[in-house]
């Protein structure tokens, strides 16, 4: 097995960026949901709410965040000072971030029509991961939950063939939104793992992903497709009411992960 796809979402819950080699860090992949657009009250806001967010592209420079929306573009340096703080909520908790500033919430209403704040988690602010799951102290940025995601690309195609049986177009594998896209392995594999390595990099497998509605929506055009995939998961991958793909991962040894490395599965669960 190896790394066919390595990707970070700088903002949560808008469009990722394919990555070369990233840097794993304890809380995820470097800058991976490090910014979060939140209403004004502080609550987080994704694309369950505002699909259109999907077309939120942002590129990264050693300096910059760049975010991109069609011919609209914002700057937003990675090192600035003197910048205000809020408490925020994302899901359960609440954290305390610092705002991005003016000129990136004036860029949101532009933009997408939004009345919100652009937020940054500094290096200071620890989000526990639950401690149902994580008794190591882990931690993570504005991720939903875990750091990491990982799938395989033969659940994905396993997923696909079946679509297409209903005569169904088939989906993306981005539509699930993983850090690690794997190939080589069998479908859902992913599922038996309990810990593994990428590279120099060592993960704990804690808990499948249960799925929402996101993918449904098309990460290019952010349009809601209907109800694939996620009637076709329902018939065969549905568990209490909930439906699962792609497994959450922490980080047990830390270090710099690349598309191609080899993936190694060093236990399985029972």
């Amino acid at each position: 097995m190896t790394l066919e796809a390595l990707t970070i979402f700088p903002v949560k819950s808008c469009g990722g960026i394919s990555l070369r080699e990233s840097e794993v860090e304890a809380r995820g992949l470097r800058h991976d949901r490090r910014w979060m657009i939140v209403d004004e009250s502080g609550r987080f806001i994704t694309q369950r709410e505002v699909p259109g967010l999907a077309t939120l592209r942002p590129q990264l420079t050693p300096d910059e965040l760049i975010l991109i929306c069609g011919k609209a573009r914002l700057d937003i340096p990675l090192h600035a000072q003197d910048r205000d703080t809020m408490r925020v909520q994302v899901w359960r908790d609440e954290v305390e971030v610092l705002l991005v500033g003016e000129l990136a919430d004036d860029w949101l209403r532009d933009t997408l029509g939004l009345d919100a704040h652009l937020v940054w988690m500094p290096d200071e602010t620890r989000r526990m991961v639950d401690t149902t799951y994580a008794r190591q102290g882990e931690i993570t940025s504005f991720s939903d939950g875990f750091p990491f995601l990982v799938l395989t690309q033969a659940s994905v195609d396993d997923l696909n063939d079946r679509i297409l049986s209903t005569g169904e177009e088939p989906v993306e594998a981005n539509r699930f939104r993983p850090n690690f896209l794997v190939a080589g392995a069998n479908a859902y594999d992913e599922d038996s793992w309990a810990h593994f390595r990428i590279g120099e990099c060592e993960f704990e497998v804690v808990k499948p992903c249960s799925r929402c509605p996101i993918p449904t929506i098309d990460q290019t055009t952010g349009q809601r497709t209907g109800v694939e995939p996620l009637r076709t998961l329902a018939t065969y991958r549905k568990h209490d009411g909930k439906v699962y793909l792609a497994q959450n991962a922490l980080p047990r040894k830390l270090g710099r992960v690349r598309v191609g490395d080899p993936v190694e599965v060093l236990s399985r669960r029972t």
